[in-house]
């Protein structure tokens, strides 16, 4: 394949770039300042055909390509205010637009096959009593609001195409490794004996190893039937305190120092919500597709990543 993708340098990205690579297969790394992603992916790119592809030149680098992965968005765990918000949201749908249009303005015979548009669990809002699944409605809080309009963006790319370009709307969850993301930063305190739940514990915590979450993006560019929505989770989530056990028992150090709602909300303010709240998520678009789960509990999974 031949696959073009925006955000490569990011938490998710940099290991998609290196399973790519490691296949045989070229990767077109749009980006907006190509000295820090070339930095960024250096330990990522060990040989293999890759290039670097400032924005003023994306709809360029786009024809041609198997498909285009785009993984670009401003990070949400920072403590919000308005400016910060709106960057959340004009990163997501700034860079999506850019690439609907380039693949919209392909010839047909070089047009992408497929778009693999990122999105979050952030879409359902948030509940502690209900599953949801991809069928599930939108919620009403404002990262869901952030969600739909990104994947809006992306879905045009149907409408555009005639439905001649298949688009993958991957709803990510808490995605697990030991250098980034949630348990990054979750792993100091335990490894201190200061480790426990964040709030109180019972919310849900929908996760998956990181591993699984670069495998999903794999399945949907090579697999037709992944379209529409998926949701990027392990088939079994976990509330807080599930998780932080597991991980203290992973570690052999205490899972019993919860960390207080006010710290979380002096820290995050209102973007403590996407800690303080959960979801419970289904992945029952990717299992029907027929993708296979590296790690499906928990458990395994902090086993792999951490010892």
């Amino acid at each position: 394949m031949c696959v073009a993708i925006s955000g490569a340098s990011g938490f998710v990205g940099s290991r998609l770039v290196a399973k790519l690579l490691a296949g045989g297969h070229e990767v077109r790394v749009l980006t907006r300042d190509v000295n820090a992603a070339r930095m960024a992916l250096r330990g990522s790119m060990t040989g293999g055909n890759v290039t670097f592809v400032s924005p003023e030149k994306w709809a360029a680098a786009i024809p041609g390509c198997t498909g285009v992965v785009n993984l670009a968005g401003e990070p949400i765990s920072t403590r919000w205010n308005p400016a910060i918000k709106a960057e959340i949201m004009a990163s997501r749908i700034k860079a999506t637009k850019r690439i609907a249009d380039a693949i919209a303005a392909c010839e047909p015979d070089r047009r992408p096959g497929v778009l693999v548009n990122a999105s979050a669990i952030g879409f359902y809002g948030t509940s502690e009593t209900r599953t949801f699944d991809e069928d599930a409605p939108a919620g009403g809080d404002y990262l869901s609001k952030v969600c739909q309009a990104w994947e809006a963006t992306a879905e045009e790319v149907e409408r555009t195409c005639d439905g001649a370009t298949r688009v993958v709307v991957l709803r990510l969850g808490i995605v697990l490794d030991r250098d980034g993301g949630a348990l990054g930063k979750m792993l100091p305190t335990f490894q201190i004996f200061a480790g426990g739940p964040m709030g109180d514990g019972a919310q849900w915590f929908s996760w998956v190893h990181r591993e699984d979450a670069v495998g999903i993006v794999v399945e949907s560019l090579t697999n037709p039937e992944m379209r529409g929505p998926v949701n990027v989770t392990a088939p079994n989530p976990v509330r807080m305190g599930e998780m932080c056990a597991a991980l203290g028992r992973t570690l052999g150090r205490p899972s019993w120092l919860p960390v207080p709602d006010f710290a979380i909300q002096a820290l995050l303010g209102e973007g403590a919500t996407v800690v303080l709240q959960g979801q419970k998520v289904a992945p029952n678009a990717a299992l029907k597709a027929g993708y296979k789960f590296k790690y499906e509990r928990i458990d395994d999974a902090l086993q792999n990543i951490l010892r």
